[in-house]
């Protein structure tokens, strides 16, 4: 593993979701099941956090992993998360933001909750296809409907919530869209019920538990029946041409 200086040591992660949602599993997996045979060769993963999407998605059926994460603190915290339990596959761990890469190439750009957070999402994306070998899947999951965007979601550092047209409008024309779904849609009901009812800032823990462990399972169930039309999260894979 090496690590790479920061070039942005002013960056500072606002939100405090990470913890929060580590123990997501079953949402985890889920996701995972939509997105693992896309995760081939040399992947890089932007916006790494603490780690959580790495030791879920990262299975030794990848070349390398790489993980590129602003915060320095964050990027410290995984650096010695790694150095104890090391990944499955050849990592690296960077410390800045795609502006920091120049000549690297990879086989897939994954963006885990990570677009919303960056304000200038197309200029971002443009990047990223850049680094995309011919072939290489760019790989992007979001949280939905800027109908549903709440307190919680300004103060975690979120500039928006997209819809499946909304996300592809900032995509580069140069990929090829291959899938674009909504995920959990029992979640969504649930955020909809918050929202009209409940009004909390910000999910407890209990919440988050009774979330994943018991309408992640019924969404599973219910997504494919729904045809992926409506959900809490929009997932994407787009492909660079040979």
């Amino acid at each position: 593993m090496s690590t790479i200086p920061t070039t942005h040591p002013g960056f500072e992660y606002l939100g405090q979701e990470l913890e929060l949602f580590q123990q997501a599993t079953h949402w985890k997996a889920y996701f995972a099941s939509h997105l693992k045979p896309h995760l081939v060769g040399d992947v890089l993963e932007v916006g790494a956090g603490i780690g959580g999407t790495a030791r879920v998605l990262c299975d030794g059926r990848q070349k390398s992993w790489s993980m590129l994460e602003p915060d320095a603190g964050l990027a410290g915290q995984l650096a010695e998360s790694i150095r104890e339990q090391p990944l499955p596959a050849r990592q690296e761990l960077r410390v800045g933001t795609t502006l920091d890469l120049d000549s690297q190439r990879y086989d897939c750009v994954l963006y885990m909750d990570v677009i919303e957070h960056i304000e200038f999402d197309h200029e971002e994306l443009q990047r990223a296809a850049n680094l995309l070998n011919p072939g290489g899947a760019l790989v992007i999951l979001v949280p939905a409907h800027q109908w549903l965007y709440t307190p919680f979601d300004r103060a975690i550092g979120h500039f928006r919530r997209y819809s499946r047209r909304s996300l592809q409008a900032v995509i580069p024309d140069s990929l090829v869209r291959q899938k674009l779904i909504y995920l959990d849609s029992v979640g969504l009901l649930a955020s909809l019920a918050n929202r009209v009812w409940l009004k909390s800032a910000a999910p407890t823990q209990r919440q988050i538990q009774f979330w994943d462990r018991v309408l992640v399972p019924c969404s599973r169930w219910i997504d494919p029946i729904l045809f992926h039309a409506a959900g809490k999260s929009v997932l994407g894979v787009w492909r660079k041409p040979e």
